[in-house]
């Protein structure tokens, strides 16, 4: 494990020139000394890192860890990572890491007394557990490469009264821009989001028909994201993007649909049926089940006789 706590460390750790600023750096990445299989595998950085890279993996011989998730690299161009996170490089071989783009570094000291302070933390790409980089388009590519040329431009310039303010007003471009194309990617990545709806729907089938029910009580969102290895925020927003509705909807839709197997074709009393699917009070159950059919489980169990 290595831990490295400031920008200017960073870069001598990499063998670059001391930054220009202590607390922002734009590197490209051709420029930087790529790591060899005998260094430190583990890092944790006490700021930002916003990373453009092309030609990451194209042998295929490199494996990003971010917590204790892979990071999704086949395609993807555009990773997030917040301070004192761990994550990993691992090399198959010395020749795996040649790659090109550019590397954001921002000490969370250069956004005290700003705006952006508080509100980089609701971009959920910044989340331990969104382990699927971003995949730009050429014409995304050129946007974010635009801003991030906007940010060295004015780091590298004179400092003044409005140099912090404009860059702070780029970066919060560039988050906008990545929170933009993150949301695209859930249309047009069909086949992988499609995959993790699969999965859920099987997830959630297997829990209401196992006894872990009984022992553990309802699955909760928090618990579904864990299973799935993504974030809260992130299900929550593929699955609205999907099919309109939110984690906790598709919970209760497949307890509802359980609840209708077990009134329709077996003679278990409701009290007996709520308390299998990890209800502890009939009545939650009985509430639950008219608000989603407009039918209380009776009514719904006499309309098969």
């Amino acid at each position: 494990m290595k831990h490295i706590k400031t920008i200017s460390e960073f870069h001598q750790f990499r063998q670059l020139p001391k930054p220009e600023h202590p607390l922002i750096s734009l590197i490209n990445v051709e420029t930087a000394r790529h790591l060899q299989s005998k260094e430190p595998m583990n890092l944790v950085l006490d700021f930002y890192m916003i990373a453009l890279k092309k030609n990451f993996n194209d042998k295929g011989n490199v494996r990003v860890k971010y917590g204790q998730q892979e990071y999704d690299f086949d395609e993807g161009t555009m990773s997030f990572m917040s301070p004192n996170q761990v994550f990993s490089i691992t090399l198959d071989n010395e020749e795996a890491l040649k790659q090109s783009g550019y590397v954001l570094l921002i000490h969370p000291d250069f956004l005290w007394h700003t705006s952006l302070a508080k509100t980089i933390k609701q971009y959920e790409y910044f989340d331990y557990s969104v382990n699927e980089a971003l995949f730009l388009s050429e014409k995304e590519e050129k946007t974010i490469i635009g801003i991030i040329e906007d940010i060295r431009r004015e780091y590298q310039s004179n400092i003044d009264n409005f140099s912090q303010d404009i860059i702070i007003a780029h970066l919060e471009t560039l988050l906008r821009y990545a929170d933009r194309f993150y949301h695209r990617q859930f249309l047009t990545r069909k086949k992988a989001n499609h995959q993790i709806l699969g999965s859920l729907e099987k997830l959630l089938s297997d829990y209401f028909s196992s006894d872990d029910i009984i022992r553990t009580g309802l699955p909760t969102v928090q618990f579904v994201s864990d299973k799935l290895n993504i974030s809260v925020s992130y299900l929550s927003r593929l699955l609205k993007t999907l099919t309109g509705q939110s984690t906790q909807q598709h919970i209760h839709d497949k307890l509802i649909e359980k609840a209708k197997e077990k009134l329709s074709t077996t003679e278990l009393s409701v009290s007996e049926i709520a308390y299998e699917l990890g209800f502890e009070h009939p009545q939650s159950f009985s509430k639950l089940f008219k608000t989603k059919t407009n039918l209380s489980p009776l009514v719904f169990r006499q309309s098969f006789n």
